[in-house]
Order: C-alpha cells, then sequence, then structure tokens
C-alpha cells in the first residue's frame, strides 16, 4: 500500500506530471526540465526527487547534471499502471500540448548552453 500512496502523492502536482508527460518523449536533462516548466532549479530537483521516490522515473548522472526517464527498469505493476493511467488521459489536454510544441524548440537549443544559463540562475 506504501507503494500506492508515494504515487499518489507524486501526481498530485500539476508541474510534476507535466514533467512525466514531458519525460514521455524520452530522457531530458534537468536544464531542460528546469526550461520546460519554468521554476526554480531548486523545486524541479525537489519535483523530480519526488517522483523518483515513488519509482515513477530513474535518473542518472552525467557531469554536473541529471538526466530522467520514465521508469522502465523492474517497474511494478503500480508504477506502470499509473503511467499508462496518466499518459492516456493527460496526451490531449492543452498544456501537454503546448508543453510539447516548447519542448520542441527546447531540444533544438544547443543543451551545453542551457545547462550553462540554469547553472548562472
Amino acid at each position: 500500500m506504501d507503494d500506492v500512496l508515494d504515487i499518489m502523492k507524486a501526481l498530485a502536482d500539476g508541474g510534476r506530471l507535466r514533467a512525466l508527460m514531458a519525460l514521455a518523449e524520452g530522457e531530458l536533462c534537468v536544464c531542460q526540465i528546469i526550461e520546460l516548466l519554468g521554476l526554480a532549479p531548486s523545486t524541479v530537483s525537489k519535483h523530480m526527487s519526488i517522483l523518483r521516490q515513488a519509482r515513477l522515473v530513474e535518473a542518472r548522472k552525467e557531469g554536473r547534471w541529471m538526466h530522467y526517464r520514465l521508469a522502465k527498469r523492474s517497474q511494478s505493476k503500480a508504477v506502470k499502471d499509473a503511467l499508462t493511467w496518466v499518459c492516456r488521459n493527460l496526451a490531449e489536454t492543452d498544456q501537454v500540448q503546448k508543453d510539447v510544441a516548447r519542448l520542441k524548440r527546447i531540444l533544438k537549443t544547443d543543451r551545453e548552453e542551457l545547462c550553462r544559463k540554469q547553472a548562472r540562475s
């Protein structure tokens, strides 16, 4: 039951839902998530920590930057069902469609430049 509670808590925030939907497009550097959500780095870091605790996302470190992706390895049924439900129910929403378009522009930006910009913030 604790797994389900962690998942429910993690899904109870619009910013975290937007981050999950962005990750449905593939792995992202934290600087790209920060740019997409328009939130402070510390806020995004906290959101991603909550998503990791619920095992909805996985992370890997590259230099000083974290990269996130939707959970795939040893995914529990609860995690798999939650991600499927979120993606199915949010994919066509206005906010997610706006985020997809914005993410396309962000992905065209040089990642190193974007990361340097976030480091100065």
